[in-house]
């Protein structure tokens, strides 16, 4: 049998053409669930991204927030209600977003980042108007529809030497502040970088042809058959815009999009460094 550090070089070696691959390339992390929940499954996603960024990959991490968000609004007596898997956002609500995402959030994911030895810095979409959005069609409130995005900000930390972790908060001319649903402002973040990679961690396997059976995992979807997979109510509810997103990601450039199981430890590894993967795949 072979000894631990033996087993440990094997796994190096074989990861090696997987790095050169991402090599000084961008890869979005969309991050939320349970692994944003848990402690050691936090930790854990944390781990990883410091590891790709330590091996030249430029990793850029988008956060959302929702049940911090949740808990803040019962705490307040404010009610949380969503429209079509997004949440209603009113002046008061958008607020608490901001302070919340920008303000608690963030924070923790950078100090973290920085307790396990990389290098953070927080980002909102306020900052350098990095996120500039305009009110969604229909009754949501302030949930913003993205209208333009300036790497910038995002770019200056990546050649600093530092990990950007986003929070998708967005803002218009008029200084209106925007909720943004983190899986369509992730999508729009890797297009804007010409990206290699969208990574969306999940609370399920990926998408699965029966959300009760998670041995029906679709494992590659090709964006033209989206549409039919939502008409068949294979994709409904919140997965209608985590789906949308990673369609939109690749129809934008991005080479290809990926929905995997966030609680599974070192998932992402899994993910970028194998050939097998792990999750559903999105494809041209």
């Amino acid at each position: 049998m072979k000894d631990i550090n033996t087993m440990k070089a094997t796994v190096l070696t074989a990861a090696l053409p997987y790095i050169q691959k991402y090599y000084g390339k961008t890869v979005v992390i969309k991050y939320g669930g349970n692994a944003m929940i848990h402690p050691d499954l936090k930790k854990a996603v944390m781990s990883d991204i410091i590891l790709l960024s330590l091996v030249g990959i430029h990793v850029v991490l988008i956060h959302g927030g929702g049940p911090e968000i949740s808990g803040m609004l019962k705490k307040l007596d404010i009610e949380s209600r969503f429209v079509n898997g997004l949440r209603y956002t009113d002046k008061e609500t958008a607020e608490v977003v901001q302070m919340v995402l920008a303000g608690k959030t963030n924070k923790d994911l950078v100090g973290l980042i920085g307790q396990l030895g990389g290098k953070a810095v927080g980002l909102c979409g306020i900052d350098g108007c990095m996120i500039q959005a305009k009110k969604l069609e229909g009754d949501y409130g302030y949930v913003g529809d993205i209208t333009k995005i300036d790497t910038a900000p995002i770019t200056n930390a990546i050649n600093s030497g530092y990990i950007p972790v986003v929070a998708t908060v967005g803002t218009d001319c008029k200084g209106n502040i925007y909720n943004i649903n983190a899986d369509t402002a992730a999508a729009e973040i890797a297009a804007a970088l010409h990206a290699e990679n969208i990574i969306t961690l999940t609370d399920i396997r990926g998408l699965m042809e029966d959300v009760d059976d998670e041995d029906s995992l679709i494992p590659v979807v090709h964006v033209d058959e989206v549409e039919s997979l939502v008409e068949k109510g294979i994709i409904s509810g919140g997965m209608i815009p985590k789906v949308q997103s990673c369609e939109n990601a690749v129809r934008a450039g991005v080479q290809k999009a990926v929905m995997i199981d966030g609680r599974i430890e070192h998932s992402i590894l899994v993910e970028m460094f194998s050939d097998e993967g792990i999750g559903t795949m999105f494809l041209p």
